[in-house]
């Protein structure tokens, strides 16, 4: 079968905590591009779920007097609720325990022991669990791992171990032939350099005493690490085992954009790739690390109780306006700070005052002076057409990630729309009686449906308030009605 669909991935999420905003930063950019890319007629298939495996999961579930199983299911369960609420349209919602997941990656893993990618030894080094990872001595800081900030405990004991050291060359070849593969540029030098300095294999498997994960098919005593069946679910998800072979994989693979946090670029941008090579399946075509957000300047920690409560957020502005925010306000792929002053001086300034008065003022000058009845086409659009000849670029941007400065030039156009006003002053126009205002009022609405269709992939809900506010009613001799406008974005004090 041919590949048809743009296939968009984010990491599976651990099921250790309940979600919070940088979870949704990550979902909510794939969610993004999905949009984007379905508004226009490109067939998507947008995956994302929970990684429910391991010891630090299973304890995460004993502290709380849970059996494991249920404890996914419960955190689980508020991923796909957070998701709900920020309108996150996904295709597919995976999990870790799935039992086709689980059969699948117990079918990998065979594959790979058969062909020895995959072999049995021992291993002993620095351990976090949380990543289930070793680091080296001089990679913690004070001895605690550098992602989690937990100690790294030292451990030893049987294990099956990838080959990762044989795709070494591979990697670095496929690196310099495909440079947007990784992305941003400052990630790919990190991963660049870290590849170059020589790769180790790694255990992917434990004989410790936790017993929540898959267990290896040839040793039932060793458990697979989480991160080894989760890493598989980018492939799992669309159809892939290599004992039950799918035409539906073949319309999805490979991934062309995956979406991941800084701290899992290694596993994603190293041990992925070569596991894929392992198994001769096609390499993604980007994958694309975000930065950390960090509240009032310091890094969100359960300890300093600083984690910001998305859903508060949205009770308190609504979905829109926390994913305008998140966009707006860094790059991505920088570090962001998030503040809730920023949030909210972004609302009124930016949607309150620019987009939403701005709105209300053409439609409110429409019923006055045009009766709300309206041409199917702009006459003499000066200003549509020049803000429709911008389309490309944004469009390029949000294809690219690039998704400030793509709002940047939108809002920039919302500046130049509202200049116009004060420019032309349409009121002075209808005093006395000039022939210019028609036109004027046409060439506002059709370039305010531009902007709607540019911020729908950001602000799906305000788009489809804003397509209704212009959209056409009854017809009459003297063109088309309009609907009433709603009110977009009520000021905060």
């Amino acid at each position: 079968m041919q590949k048809i669909y743009f296939y968009i991935t984010t990491p599976l999420y651990s099921v250790e905590d309940s979600p919070n905003i940088g979870h949704a930063y990550t979902t909510l950019a794939a969610d993004v591009l999905a949009r984007h890319k379905r508004a226009r007629q490109v067939p998507v298939f947008f995956q994302t779920g929970t990684e429910e495996h391991g010891s630090h999961v299973e304890k995460r579930a004993k502290d709380t007097g849970m059996a494991p199983r249920a404890w996914a299911d419960s955190v689980s369960g508020n991923f796909k609720r957070l998701w709900e609420l920020l309108n996150i349209k996904y295709d597919h919602f995976i999990r870790t325990t799935d039992p086709t997941h689980e059969k699948a990656v117990r079918a990998v893993f065979k594959k790979l022991l058969l062909s020895e990618d995959i072999y049995p030894g021992k291993h002993e080094g620095l351990f976090c669990r949380s990543c289930e990872i070793f680091y080296a001595a001089d990679e913690l800081k004070s001895g605690n791992c550098p992602v989690h900030g937990s100690p790294a405990e030292k451990v030893s004991g049987d294990a099956y171990f990838f080959r990762l050291s044989k795709y070494e060359k591979a990697l670095l070849k496929h690196y310099g032939e495909n440079p947007l593969f990784l992305a941003p540029q400052n990630r790919a030098r990190e991963i660049l350099n870290f590849v170059s300095a020589g790769l180790k294999d790694i255990p992917v498997s434990s004989g410790g005493d936790s017993s929540w994960g898959i267990k290896a098919p040839s040793n039932p005593a060793q458990i697979l690490y989480a991160w080894f069946g989760a890493l598989l679910n980018y492939a799992t998800g669309p159809g892939y085992d290599p004992d039950t072979p799918s035409d539906g994989f073949d319309m999805k693979w490979p991934a062309d954009a995956h979406l991941t946090g800084k701290e899992t670029l290694r596993f994603h941008a190293v041990v992925w790739p070569a596991m894929l090579m392992a198994l001769g399946l096609e390499l993604p075509k980007k994958i694309y690390a975000h930065g950390w957000w960090t509240v009032n300047g310091e890094k969100i920690s359960k300890s300093k109780s600083n984690a910001i409560s998305p859903e508060d957020i949205v009770r308190e502005y609504g979905a829109d306006v926390l994913r305008y925010y998140i966009f707006r306000e860094v790059p991505f792929g920088a570090d962001g700070d998030f503040s809730l002053e920023a949030l909210k001086r972004r609302y009124n300034s930016e949607l309150a005052n620019d987009l939403g008065n701005l709105f209300s003022r053409v439609l409110s000058m429409v019923r006055k002076y045009l009766e709300n009845r309206l041409p199917d086409k702009p006459e003499n659009a000066d200003l549509f057409n020049d803000i429709s000849a911008r389309g490309p670029e944004i469009n390029g941007k949000i294809d690219a990630m690039r998704f400030s400065e793509a709002l940047d030039d939108i809002w920039h156009i919302v500046g130049i729309l509202n200049k116009a006003i004060d420019d032309k002053k349409p009121w002075e126009l209808a005093r006395s009686g000039s022939e210019e205002l028609k036109p004027f009022l046409y060439d506002l609405v059709w370039s305010l449906r531009v902007i709607a269709g540019w911020i729908y992939p950001f602000m799906p809900d305000t788009a489809t308030k804003m397509q209704l506010g212009l959209a056409v009613g009854r017809t009459s001799a003297e063109g088309l009605e309009t609907q009433k406008p709603p009110t977009l974005f009520p000021r905060k004090e």
